[in-house]
């Protein structure tokens, strides 16, 4: 990666160039980069949704198809993409709606907005500049405005348009051969997903608010009665003393290590929520220390900004200025001491009550990234209208340093409720807070497939809705179908029933059982998914198009199974009920299972299932990838990446496993088939080593 001054030395000259005229380079790898006339980059850079920057470099050849128009319009900044032939669009980010986001329109502006109640949900809590086309041909190209200041995006079956309020932004277009090439450079550009810790892919539980500490006991003691498997409980405010952030309650938390303790006595793993807004009291050490370092967002008039929060009122850090994300970091130390794992950074859009929108005045000052480049204390450059989409990406990036300040041989977890474009190389995201309704349950698949193929692979809903009240029906029906989420969790409000999965009647606890268990089995698979993700940026969650894109009328039509009846249907248990999703396995896939564990800390690896699902010519490949779960020993070659096989001689089908990466001693395995056709799995014995065979029937290769 090219060194971060010459960089900006480059991006410097890029601008200058721009300064009468429109202009437009292109890199040997077809990243194209057009910047608008008179492009001030103070006004957008340093970009934050780049981890790489695209510096095109070479003219645009003329024969490339996809060049924006640059205009102004009632004081707005206009860019305008052009799109020949039949083009269905993806992308966009965390929104609501269909996959397919031809003919929509949305506004990116991060709000807090209960059950999407805001403006239709056009607009949600996160924001991401970014349009995936996708043509009939199975080629691709992707859209960035690489703008922070509010805008819109708006799609036709022609064309793409990005309005801001803003200065005028340049635009970033990647042109590919398949939707999975496109993902892979939307990576490199802005970033991939770390490798998150194995207890993070598991099934957590969350409620605001469990207390105090006993009823937080109480629940894991449940969840392992009931047989569950889980791996995580949250806990929402009320944990802390007076919703002051990195404080606990007196009365109710009295001592979070020893509940920290029991927790991971009985293999379960702690997230705490820490907010933005810090309570305005003297004396309160977070606001004290805030203060004396004058690390506030300021008024137009330079005063510190108060905003009401849970605590009352707030002041907010200004997380655009690297020397606050650098104090940020150091509160997490002694917070982390008590035995946390992980934090949920909540509020963050930002969130201020009784203000406009519920968020800061707009022309709220941030420093930004240099002081040199402050020019007046309400110049416009350094407005909130300009800060306000990415105040939640800043704020999870300066703690996820602290994770790491506060534990350095841990993988950090991070669960954030707002973000932005490039965001993934931060945190974790959910699509906020949806509404116990079989609408928004079914809402949630486009969503989180969205939010996917905008280049944030790890995200899902609240599980049975977090506003009103769930029925058991629902409940069923959601974590059913919410475990093949990339993050599953439960979760809902005050007043409303309870919500756990025995809250309900025996059959949707044991439909909830049942597909939790699922996942579980499932997990070397999934953790095999979540690592690809983290090395190419790929969605870990995939819409069909993925199998073949070159099928894209096919696609709209909404058919019921990839490829008409290839995909072989497939059970995981011998007595299913009617409440869990329909499996099915693509020819020529070979997915290792796990004997059911409850928690990732007790599930092994040395005896696997491996379900073959033959192609036509009888051969079927997959991965499994395996590490010591948390830590960074992976990145010194701790770890085993291992081909699995099957291949077909005579009726002898046989699966042969082969470590292809990694210096982790193998394991001696002991491994069964169970071959997926006509709807059923049938099982080889167990047999001990790298290789499991078993006779087949003729039929199977029909």
């Amino acid at each position: 990666m090219m060194n971060k001054r010459i960089t900006a030395t480059i991006s410097s000259l890029f601008a200058a160039l721009v300064a009468t005229a429109q202009a437009a380079f292109v890199s040997a790898d077809s990243v194209a980069v057009f910047y608008p006339a008179g492009y001030d980059a103070t006004q957008h850079e340093p970009s934050l949704i780049f981890d790489q920057q695209p510096l095109a470099i070479h003219q645009l050849p003329s024969d490339w198809q996809l060049r924006p128009r640059f205009s102004m319009k009632d004081g707005h900044s206009v860019a305008t993409i052009d799109v020949k032939g039949q083009v269905d669009f993806y992308g966009t980010g965390e929104v609501t709606g269909p996959l397919r986001r031809n003919g929509r329109t949305i506004s990116l502006w991060n709000v807090d907005t209960p059950a999407y109640s805001v403006d239709g949900g056009t607009h949600l809590y996160q924001s991401h500049p970014w349009v995936m086309g996708l043509r009939a041909d199975g080629t691709a190209f992707g859209i960035i405005a690489d703008n922070t200041w509010r805008q819109s995006i708006s799609i036709t079956d022609h064309q793409v348009t990005f309005d801001s309020q803003g200065p005028s932004f340049r635009v970033v277009i990647i042109e590919r051969d398949s939707p999975q090439a496109l993902m892979k450079a939307l990576g490199n550009l802005t970033g991939k997903m770390e490798l998150p810790p194995l207890w993070a892919l598991g099934y957590q539980q969350c409620r605001f608010s469990y207390q105090p500490d006993t009823r937080v006991m109480e629940i894991a003691d449940l969840l392992r009665k009931h047989r569950i498997p889980s791996d995580v409980i949250w806990m929402d405010i009320d944990y802390m003393d007076g919703y002051r952030i990195f404080t606990f309650n007196p009365r109710e938390f009295p001592q979070p290590q020893r509940l920290n303790a029991y927790l991971h006595e009985h293999d379960f793993k702690a997230v705490y929520m820490i907010d933005p807004g810090v309570k305005v009291e003297p004396g309160y050490f977070v606001d004290d220390q805030g203060t004396a370092g004058d690390y506030w967002v300021k008024t137009a008039d330079g005063r510190p900004f108060e905003g009401k929060v849970w605590p009352g009122w707030c002041h907010f850090p200004d997380f655009t200025r690297p020397d606050v994300r650098t104090w940020w970091a150091t509160l997490y130390k002694d917070f982390m001491a008590t035995g946390i794992d992980g934090v949920w950074n909540d509020m963050n859009e930002p969130t201020a009550f009784e203000q406009s929108e519920n968020t800061m005045p707009l022309n709220n000052v941030h420093i930004g990234e240099n002081r040199a480049l402050r020019t007046g204390k309400n110049d416009n450059a350094f407005s909130h209208l300009r800060f306000h989409n990415v105040y939640g990406m800043q704020m999870v990036r300066a703690s996820r340093d602290g994770l790491l300040l506060a534990n350095p041989q841990k993988r950090p977890f991070i669960l954030s409720r707002s973000n932005f474009l490039g965001g993934q190389r931060y945190a974790a995201t959910w699509t906020g807070d949806n509404l116990s309704s079989p609408e928004q349950m079914k809402l949630s698949v486009p969503m989180s497939l969205t939010l996917g193929l905008s280049g944030q692979p790890f995200s899902g809903p609240d599980i049975g809705g977090f506003c009103e009240n769930a029925t058991g029906e629902l409940l069923a029906e959601w974590t059913a179908m919410g475990v093949f989420f990339p993050f599953v969790r439960n979760h809902n409000i005050k007043g409303t029933i309870d919500q756990e999965p025995w809250a309900f009647t025996p059959d949707v606890l044991d439909a909830c059982r049942t597909a939790i268990n699922r996942r579980y089995r499932l997990m070397p698979y999934i953790y095999t998914i979540f690592r690809e993700a983290s090395q190419n940026g790929m969605p870990v969650m995939r819409p069909l198009f993925m199998a073949d894109a070159k099928d894209l009328p096919n696609w709209a039509t909404n058919i019921p199974s990839p490829q008409g009846d290839k995909w072989q249907a497939l059970t995981l248990e011998s007595e299913t009920d009617s409440y869990q999703a329909t499996l099915r396995q693509r020819p020529g896939s070979v997915i290792p299972l796990a004997n059911l564990a409850q928690s990732t800390t007790s599930m092994r690896t040395d005896s696997l299932t491996l379900l073959v699902c033959l192609d036509a010519q009888g051969h079927a490949t997959g991965q499994l990838y395996e590490d010591d779960g948390d830590g960074f020993g992976y990145r010194s070659g701790q770890y085993r990446l291992l081909s699995l096989e099957a291949t077909v001689d005579k009726r002898n089908l046989t699966v042969s496993l082969r470590q292809a990466e990694g210096n982790m001693t193998p394991l001696n395995r002991t491994l069964r088939i169970g071959l997926v056709h006509h709807g059923r799995v049938e099982y080889s014995a167990w047999q001990s080593g790298n290789n499991a065979s078993m006779k087949i029937k003729k039929s199977v290769l029909k």
